[in-house]
């Protein structure tokens, strides 16, 4: 019988853990321990996106305050900047306005929005 030096099954171990708290080995339940459907229930709320901040912006031409709530790979910053570009097109923001140009970001209002109409349009 061959014996295994200590130091190597302590790295094999510590692999082993990592390999575990990565993910890349599935966790199986133990007597006594959770079950199965208690991991994979973990698993679904953490791969659930969150739910990402809502981006407020004002322009004079625009009454009220616009609220967007930005998609997974927007940002406030690219949404002001699209609102902002002359050239753009195709988005339905802030009740699908044609005002381009001075907008600015603002602190979104305690209350829910209601639907905002822009006074003038600016082709």
């Amino acid at each position: 019988m061959r014996l295994i030096p200590s130091r190597l099954v302590g790295r094999a171990s510590l692999g082993a853990a990592a390999l575990l708290l990565s993910g890349a080995l599935p966790v199986l339940p133990s007597e006594g321990g959770a079950s199965l459907g208690a991991c994979l229930a973990l698993q679904t709320v953490a791969d659930e996106p969150t739910q990402r901040p809502t981006c407020c912006f004002k322009n004079p031409a625009y009454v009220g305050v616009c609220t967007v709530q930005p998609a997974e790979k927007e940002s406030c910053g690219s949404i002001l900047a699209y609102l902002n570009d002359p050239q753009s097109q195709g988005k339905d923001y802030c009740g699908n306005t044609t005002i381009r140009g001075g907008w600015m970001q603002v602190d979104c209002p305690k209350t829910p929005a209601t639907a905002k109409t822009p006074v003038a349009s600016r082709h």
